[in-house]
């Protein structure tokens, strides 16, 4: 089993920039993949980025491009994901997700990844 654990959270203003951590315990030699997710208030939970954990392929979609930044630090166990140019329209809870399988990016969906954080909620007031 894997346990992950998100921080970094809190409330910043618009066009602050932040930085999200996650620390993963127990048995990580089975994650091959990790990922940020994030669901707003009323929303349906929204892919972020994703990262193979030798670092070759960070992927994001389209509309995450440019302002946010996956990365990792085997050695520490931890992986991060850094946003720019914060919206009112990231406010949202964070969670960073483990997957014991390669989805290569462009296939990686919520149901790729089996384990999952409790979340850090983000709160960008203009």
């Amino acid at each position: 089993q894997v346990q992950l654990t998100e921080s970094g959270g809190g409330l910043v203003t618009t066009g602050d920039s932040l930085r999200l951590s996650c620390s993963l315990r127990g048995d990580t030699s089975t994650v091959y993949a990790m990922s940020w997710f994030r669901q707003a208030p009323g929303k349906q939970r929204e892919f972020v980025a994703a990262i193979d954990w030798s670092g070759t392929w960070p992927y994001y979609t389209d509309a995450m491009k440019g302002r946010f930044s996956i990365s990792r630090d085997k050695d520490n166990h931890t992986m991060s994901l850094h946003i720019v140019g914060l919206k009112s329209e990231d406010t949202a809870v964070y969670y960073c997700a483990g997957s014991v399988g390669d989805c290569q990016g462009y296939l990686c969906t919520s149901h790729s990844f089996q384990f999952w954080g409790q979340g850090t909620q983000v709160t960008v007031s203009s």
